[in-house]
């Protein structure tokens, strides 16, 4: 138990050891083009309004869930508050959206990823109003997903759990990184290169920062993952998710 807490430690502080500036955006106010905005904002809709559904189960059901539901929203909240500066207009940090995802599915964390970018972007101007729906697209939408489907594709082998959830939680890291430089591509082509050579150029800048904070938060979420677990067998906590 000590070696979990030394690590977790560790962890944490190369995470808040990461430089970070206070207008470093996901993808800053009124970065995208109107038609953008709203055609994220469009798309959107859809898996929010189904995350509501669900996390309206979740509230009525199991008291011990709406805790745990906290838990992986601050978590989600925290990390993704940790922002170093990438593409101009953008930034790298960590998302914690895959730990939600494991334990709700992907839709409740739409519901959480949202009200953490609307938050972050009313309190810390860290995002935008007009580029909510893009920012949820790429972080509350399509990397819940991502680590939910490695998740549970992995589960099913004789893949360790720890390493399943680090995988989990490092690829829909990964994965909100390319929808943001492929929204970021659509906008703002190369003139010559046109959409690939764009999104090229931002996925190369972005691997820098990114890849290591992926591995970072693989590690981190597989840790409180494992905290969890163990809570939840000693009966300190109840939770069928884990």
């Amino acid at each position: 138990m000590k070696k979990k807490n030394y690590l977790l430690l560790v962890v944490l502080l190369l995470l808040l050891s990461t430089p970070g500036v206070s207008h470093a955006m996901h993808i800053m106010e009124g970065f995208l083009p109107a038609k953008w905005a709203i055609f994220w904002a469009i798309v959107s809709l859809p898996f929010l309004i189904i995350g509501l559904r669900k996390i309206n189960k979740v509230f009525k059901d199991d008291v011990n869930s709406k805790v745990l539901l906290g838990l992986a929203g601050g978590f989600v909240f925290v990390l993704s508050a940790l922002k170093i500066p990438s593409v101009t207009g953008s930034c790298s940090h960590p998302t914690g959206v895959g730990l939600g995802a494991i334990l709700f599915g992907p839709t409740i964390m739409t519901v959480v990823g949202t009200i953490v970018l609307l938050f972050q972007a009313l309190l810390l101007a860290h995002g935008g109003l007009t580029t909510l729906g893009a920012n949820v697209f790429s972080m509350a939408i399509v990397g819940p997903i991502v680590s939910y489907i490695i998740y549970k594709g992995l589960k099913k082998t004789q893949v360790n759990k720890s390493f399943t959830v680090f995988i989990a939680a490092a690829v829909g890291n990964l994965a909100t990184y390319v929808v943001t430089a492929t929204q970021l591509s659509v906008v703002f082509q190369d003139p010559v290169t046109g959409l690939m050579g764009s999104l090229a150029k931002f996925l190369s800048v972005f691997a820098v920062t990114q890849i290591p904070l992926a591995i970072v938060e693989g590690l981190l979420t597989a840790i409180i993952y494992n905290l969890l677990v163990e809570y939840n067998s000693r009966g300190v906590i109840n939770v069928e998710n884990i």
